[in-house]
């Protein structure tokens, strides 16, 4: 079997966020999907691992907010490559609270949506929570984050909690690359890094001092060069 084949499956980016008491938690999901139309049903598959499970499963709701295609790449690893147990994701984010009583990410998203949990299906790591829409609003006209657009243009990674995750058995290299030891991300010098402002063709070693992980904010010297 091919692994590579289940990448070709049409993914979207997402926020999806609980509460638990007077608690909030959220983190990136690729898995939100549309189940019925009437009544507005959607499912979204959660590692049980992650804080945001435990959260659904207590409170029975979810709110999912669908990303913009500019979402930074700094903004989607605050939410997926840091745990609510160590961080307050929610610092400095703009949201508000929903009819579910859980919290809505309002930057950055061009959608959101709000469910409370009808069913939930066991498939082993993950959980899929099927919810019941409630509410649901459009809020820009952008264009939406897609999962390819994300790893091939954005160049993001993948946390290996994530439905999706894929172990990479590596490619071949024809430049000084480096990898982040903490989430995955490649610095290919080819693409430098739009979103700090370093242009494409600056090698490794000329990055800033100050210049951190864009997915997860680690330092520089948390990078490894990425053997040819």
């Amino acid at each position: 079997m091919n692994p590579s084949a289940l990448s070709k499956l049409g993914y979207g980016m997402y926020l999806v966020a609980s509460r638990k008491g007077d608690k909030f938690n959220a983190q990136v999901a690729n898995t939100v999907f549309q189940i019925t139309s009437e009544p507005p049903t959607v499912a979204v598959s959660i590692n049980k691992k992650n804080l945001t499970h435990e959260y659904i499963k207590d409170s029975r709701v979810f709110t999912a907010s669908v990303l913009s295609q500019a979402t930074p790449l700094s903004f989607i690893g605050g939410f997926g490559f840091r745990s609510g147990r160590d961080a307050d994701k929610f610092q400095g984010v703009n949201y508000k609270i929903g009819k579910t009583e859980a919290p809505i990410v309002l930057d950055n998203a061009v959608a959101y949506l709000e469910a409370k949990v009808s069913q939930e299906i066991d498939v082993g790591t993950h959980t899929i929570f099927i919810g019941r829409v409630i509410a649901a609003e459009v809020i820009t006209d952008d264009k939406c984050l897609t999962y390819e657009y994300y790893h091939q243009v954005k160049r993001g990674t993948t946390p290996k909690t994530a439905p999706s995750y894929i172990e990479s058995k590596g490619e071949s290299i024809k430049m000084d690359k480096y990898e982040c030891t903490v989430c995955g991300y490649i610095y290919d010098p080819a693409l430098g890094d739009p979103d700090a402002n370093i242009p494409p063709g600056t090698p490794f070693e000329k990055l800033p001092e100050d210049w951190k992980c864009p997915v997860c904010g680690a330092p520089k010297r948390d990078f490894k060069k990425v053997e040819k």
